[in-house]
């Protein structure tokens, strides 16, 4: 099954380059379809004319996103160059904790296959 979902444009480069390999997103009716194989176009915000192609190769299912991240190292969620608090803060603007908490979280594991 083929996906589609959009990024900002720093988190957009990120991936692209294979620097972040793990996208975070609410466990939503939308992100339930995302099976293990499946493709995902992400596209660039705000534009929508850029994309690339990944595989999903893993889900990893958790209560919130500070789970989550207090489990990888920042580089496979966003760079070397980011924080985790930074990265908390930036999600928690679009994903509050009582969303987290109705539907839980998922992080992503992809392989970028077409650029």
């Amino acid at each position: 099954m083929e996906h589609k979902l959009k990024l900002q444009e720093t988190y957009y480069n990120y991936m692209k380059n294979g620097t972040k390999q793990i996208e975070l997103r609410l466990y939503d009716e939308k992100r339930k379809l995302i099976n293990v194989s499946d493709i995902i176009k992400f596209y660039k915000e705000p534009n929508l004319d850029e994309y690339f192609e990944a595989r999903v190769v893993e889900l990893l299912r958790y209560d919130n996103f500070k789970d989550l991240i207090d489990d990888f190292d920042i580089k496979l969620l966003a760079s070397k160059d980011s924080t985790k608090e930074e990265l908390l803060s930036d999600l928690e603007k679009y994903y509050s904790k009582d969303k987290q908490s109705k539907y839980g979280v998922v992080g992503i594991r992809i392989e970028v296959i077409s650029k």
